[in-house]
């Protein structure tokens, strides 16, 4: 498992592009909610923050998440 993982701020506009982009699939768009990250799926490559349009996607260390 990476040590790092991508955070989706609260104002995630649904576009989707981060979705598309991801190669690991672990990015899901649904409904037109917020993207939601599958922590067991996500490298933190870093794609959809250099992706999202609306600039809210951080790649963070796993354990700052938790902290």
């Amino acid at each position: 498992m990476s040590k790092f993982i991508a955070y989706v701020g609260k104002n995630c506009v649904a576009c989707g592009a981060c979705m598309n982009i991801c190669p690991r699939q672990a990015i899901q768009v649904k409904n037109g909610k917020k993207a939601i990250v599958a922590p067991s799926s996500c490298v933190g490559c870093g794609l959809c923050e250099k992706t999202c349009p609306a600039g809210i996607i951080e790649i963070r260390e796993r354990e700052m998440l938790h902290a």
